[in-house]
């Protein structure tokens, strides 16, 4: 047993002391080669060592070489470094054990990643001599995207000028088991709006690079400032903040809009401030019809001066007849400052009414209008307007129909038209026969060929067309907008016709010749100067009990 004792005693001098030929030159303590002394299981160095090493990728897990490496060792060493090979491999040794360490990970045109780990204290230990602290793969994430933004004030016009900020996060990854918590990895970049208000960021890990990281969770973290435009300390708007993940970026490529809050007001009602369908603002409501054209697929919005509640928000719209709802979605965004509504499919020269209601977050105050807009671009129609259909009111249910003195005549045109001049004249319509059954056409009032037809008035409707007894009444009362698809005249001939042959002729081009100073234009402003025809009218039976 003392025996034993003995042997322990002097490890240390056969380690260091027999022979010339033994040499320590990591200054660990123990002769380099000696790994497995007789009569020892563990030896632990004066001063043990171990190694940091790991691999570095690119997201899409490629190598990358020539990454610089540097470490520092506690909170007060000098930091030294070195560089990623071919295979993206990098290693330092004769670290002390026991050490923490922080690493910084950094190449031109990548992001940078901080990564801190502890040495294991047990490096060094015989036979664990070298013990690694095991960094990898660190992927880094390439800075090659950009990312715009649109940016409008609550009077939706753009915000030049604006401020903002992005931050994409993480824009690196480690995967090192309990350490990945310490790693640090994200891009900031400042980014002010041009006179189009189009914020624009560059520099920045790519959406599909940050698709690539945290689960397909990498994401973009968008700060605006509030705009102080006169510089008085009082923002006219408020900020705006959101978070955009790069999964969603990469499936939805377009520029994103953001409509930036007014700052907050004090004691007053809610209301619409802003909107691409003019008629729903609330002070300045304008009901001109190129300021309330839609083009069908396009949303609409609505911004608000203050806050609304999540839940409060209403829309109905029907169509120029207000019969039946029809189908329409509402979206409260921006924290209840903004709204979008989704009209559905729409066409091209229609009139669409619009029944909005709100509740105020800030108050409880409700706001709600009734507006109306025009399906199609601000740019013209791609068809001229024309007649769509020709159809009379029948009065007798018996007998055969046909179109007897007295009967309204309906004129249904395409695209909804106004007249823009208030004298005591109309459009004449003309029928091309003998309405007096004179044998001589053009020989009386209404024919093709006599200087005078018949009067056609503007009929824009504010309910349903009458097809009952009590008459159906509207989805809600709408507002008239003075331009109208469907004009009527009273058929004033002597003889009756048969409808489904009967031609007919809107004359246009008498209005110059009868000195009137004005035309009749549909909603593009777009005169109507040409004879308009249809052959053939459609029967609407008279109203039932």
């Amino acid at each position: 047993m003392m025996k034993k004792h003995l042997v322990m005693a002097v490890v240390p001098f056969l380690a260091f002391g027999c022979g010339d030929d033994l040499v320590d030159a990591d200054g660990d303590g123990i002769a380099d080669g000696v790994r497995e002394p007789d009569t020892v299981t563990v030896v632990t160095p004066a001063n043990p060592k171990g190694t940091v090493s790991g691999q570095v990728l690119s997201t899409d897990l490629r190598p990358l070489t020539e990454v610089t490496v540097e470490m520092t060792i506690g909170s007060s060493a000098e930091p030294v470094s070195t560089v990623s090979d071919a295979k993206g491999n990098f290693t330092y040794k004769n670290v002390p054990a026991g050490s923490h360490v922080l690493l910084t990970f950094s190449k031109a045109g990548y992001a940078t990643l901080r990564a801190t780990a502890q040495v294991p204290s047990s490096a060094g230990n015989v036979p664990i001599n070298n013990g690694n602290a095991s960094f990898g793969p660190i992927t880094l994430a390439r800075l090659d995207g950009t990312l715009n933004f649109l940016v409008v004030t609550p009077q939706g016009r753009p915000a030049a000028g604006a401020r903002a900020t992005l931050e994409a996060t993480p824009a690196g990854a480690i995967s090192n088991g309990d350490e990945s918590s310490s790693m640090v990895s994200s891009v900031v970049v400042e980014a002010t709006a041009n006179e189009q208000g189009l914020l624009t960021f560059t520099g920045i890990p790519s959406a599909a690079e940050l698709a690539r990281l945290r689960n397909g969770n990498g994401e973009y973290r968008l700060w605006v400032s509030p705009i102080d435009a006169n510089g008085d300390g009082v923002p006219e708007t408020g900020g705006y903040v959101n978070t955009y993940y790069g999964a969603e970026v990469v499936a939805n490529s377009t520029t994103r809009l953001i409509s930036l809050p007014y700052s907050r007001p004090q004691n007053v009602p809610l209301s619409i401030e802003s909107s691409n369908v003019a008629s729903l603002r609330g002070g300045g409501a304008d009901f001109h019809p190129l300021r309330n054209l839609v083009r069908p697929g396009e949303l609409i919005h609505l911004f608000f001066n203050q806050p609304i509640q999540q839940g409060s928000l209403l829309v109905r719209m029907t169509d120029e007849y207000a019969r039946e709802s029809l189908g329409v979605t509402a979206t409260v965004n921006n924290g209840g400052y903004s709204a979008t509504i989704n009209p559905g499919s729409t066409v091209e020269g229609k009139e669409y009414n619009l029944d909005v209601r709100a509740v105020s977050a800030e108050g409880g105050s409700l706001y709600s209008t009734v507006g109306y807009f025009f399906a199609g671009a601000a740019s013209g129609p791609q068809l001229a307007t024309a007649i769509a259909e020709a159809r009379y009111q029948e009065t007798s249910t018996v007998g055969t129909p046909t179109l007897n003195p007295g009967e309204v005549v309906y004129i249904n045109f395409t695209h909804p038209v106004a007249r823009t001049f208030f004298s005591g004249q109309y459009v004449q319509v003309f029928f091309d026969a003998d309405i007096n059954n004179s044998g001589a056409p053009g020989d009386a009032r209404g024919e093709v060929g006599f200087h005078e037809g018949f009067d056609l008035y503007i009929d824009e409707p504010d309910r349903p067309v009458q097809t009952r007894t009590p008459a159906e009444t509207p989805v809600f009362g709408i507002r008239l907008s003075n331009y109208s698809t469907r004009y009527y005249f009273v058929y004033a001939g002597s003889v009756a016709l048969t409808p489904s042959t009967a031609p007919l002729q809107v004359s246009f081009s008498t209005l110059g010749r009868r000195g009137i100073n004005g035309t009749y234009e549909n909603i593009w402003g777009q005169p109507l100067s040409t004879d308009l025809s249809v052959r053939g009218m459609a029967v609407q039976p008279p109203a039932t009990p």
